[in-house]
């Protein structure tokens, strides 16, 4: 998804290249690419210049969104999830003493989540900068210097 956050405006993205990229194999990704699709993450463009974009501009895209999708609820027990119709996986939920620990570890990590978009794990593009003039001399740093 970082790849995919770096092509952001550029066009589909290929999983041979991000597969390259990150070296990891193509076939994992492909597993990951058809989940993310099929939860509204990512769309897929067929063909020559085809591969994967994002649905949406990474800063609209929740890292919660992300991990939910690829990895299902966030709860770190099954009696903690906020999914419907899993509070009836463990018939001690009512009466059990750390359910609200887990509850509340559930929810920190939601939270943390929430508070993370694509956007900020995608490092800004780099701006090019002409050279300083010819004047002035610069270390290899930029700073300039004092002739």
């Amino acid at each position: 998804m970082v790849q995919l956050g770096r092509h952001h405006g550029t066009g589909p993205a290929s999983l041979a290249e991000i597969a390259a990229v990150e070296d990891m194999p193509r076939a994992y990704l492909e597993q990951l690419a058809f989940v993310l699709r099929d939860a509204g993450l990512v769309v897929s463009t067929r063909g020559a210049r085809g591969g994967y974009e994002l649905a949406r501009p990474p800063e609209a895209i929740h890292m919660s969104e992300i991990l939910r999708a690829l990895e299902g609820p966030l709860a770190p027990m099954i009696c903690a999830t906020d999914e419907p119709g899993h509070d009836l996986a463990c018939d001690r939920t009512s009466s059990c003493t750390v359910n609200l620990l887990w509850v509340r570890v559930r929810d920190a990590v939601a939270g943390a989540l929430d508070g993370v978009t694509l956007a900020d794990l995608v490092p800004q593009r780099l701006v090019s900068i002409e050279p300083a003039a010819a004047s002035s001399t610069a270390n290899p740093e930029g700073a300039l210097t004092a002739s």
